[in-house]
C-alpha cells in the first residue's frame, strides 16, 4: 500500500477511535471523522464507502497483527499473554471496539472474523464431541468478553496472568471436554 494511503488510513482510524471513545461509536459521523483527521470529506469516500467499512478495516488489521504475533500454535497461556499484551498496547482500539457496542452488528462481525481466523489457523483443537466451528465461536465470544471485563476494570491483572486465566477459562475447557460415557 502506498505510504500516502497508509497515512490517510491511520489518520482516519485514529480519528474514529478518539471520537468513538469520547462520543460513542454510533454518535460519530463521517463528517466528524474527516474534520478531526483534517481530511476532506470526499477523500474519505475514496478510501471507504462508510464508517463501518473503516471500522472493519481497522479490525481486520488488528486481527492480522494478532495472527502474526501468535505465529505458530503457542501453548494456550503464552498465546493468551500475547493477546492481553496486545490489548494493553492497543487499549484505545479495544475500548472503542468493545465500549457500548456489545449487541451491535459490528461486534458480531468481529466475533465472526476472530472465529474464522481461529478455524483457519487451527488455534483450537476441540475434543471430538465439539465441532471446530462451535469451539472457534466459543473461544472468540469468550475472549472478547474477557478482554472487555479486563478493560472495564482498568486492567487489574498483568497480561501474563490474564493469559493464564484465558487458557484456564477458555482454551483448556474447549480442548479437554470429554462427554460422560453412557452405560
Amino acid at each position: 500500500m502506498d505510504r500516502r494511503i497508509r497515512r490517510t488510513h491511520k489518520l482516519l482510524v485514529d480519528a474514529l477511535v478518539t471520537l468513538a471513545l469520547r462520543d460513542g461509536y454510533d454518535a460519530v459521523t463521517i463528517r466528524d471523522i474527516t474534520d478531526f483527521a483534517d481530511i476532506s470529506y470526499s477523500t474519505f469516500f475514496r478510501h471507504f464507502p462508510d464508517k463501518d467499512s473503516l471500522f472493519m478495516s481497522m479490525i481486520a488489521e488488528l486481527i492480522e497483527e494478532l495472527r502474526t504475533l501468535l505465529g505458530t500454535s503457542e501453548p494456550p497461556a503464552v498465546g493468551g499473554t500475547i493477546l492481553f499484551q496486545h490489548v494493553a498496547d492497543n487499549q484505545s482500539l479495544y475500548r472503542a471496539l468493545l465500549g457500548g457496542l456489545n449487541a451491535s452488528v459490528m461486534v458480531q462481525k468481529v466475533q465472526e472474523m476472530i472465529a474464522d481466523s481461529i478455524l483457519k489457523n487451527r488455534y483450537v483443537q476441540p475434543a471430538p464431541l465439539i465441532p471446530p466451528e462451535i469451539a472457534a465461536n466459543h473461544v472468540a465470544a469468550s475472549a472478547l468478553a474477557l478482554v472487555k471485563w479486563w478493560l472495564d476494570h482498568d486492567m487489574p491483572y498483568p497480561p501474563e496472568r490474564m493469559g493464564a486465566i484465558y487458557a484456564a477459562l477458555i482454551i483448556q475447557p474447549a480442548w479437554d471436554f470429554q462427554p460422560a460415557v453412557e452405560k
